[in-house]
């Protein structure tokens, strides 16, 4: 599992949120998806989806419609954008 992480501020999370429904991660083949904001500013998400291979995980985020959709959906500034391969996943 290759796990893609996605960081930005935006100009209003509501706003964001609806434009992100229209283009989840699902779209360019993930398996999840975890929406994340921050806890001293709500108008900071990151956004974490697992994609099956480093070919998807990098296909979605070169694809044209992903930086439309930022645009669409109010993102300020260039995202942080990281790519990780998961070496163990456990839950509690």
């Amino acid at each position: 599992m290759f796990v893609l992480a996605v960081n930005h501020d935006v100009e209003d999370y509501d706003r964001w949120k609806v434009v992100f429904d229209e283009h989840r991660p699902a779209r360019g083949g993930a398996a999840f998806h975890r929406v994340n904001r921050n806890v001293d500013s709500a108008n900071n998400v990151t956004v974490v989806a697992g994609f099956p291979t480093e070919d998807s995980a990098r296909d979605f985020v070169d694809d044209p419609a992903l930086r439309e959709a930022m645009q669409r959906a109010g993102v300020i500034g260039a995202p942080r954008i990281e790519l990780y391969e998961e070496v163990e996943a456990v839950e509690y």
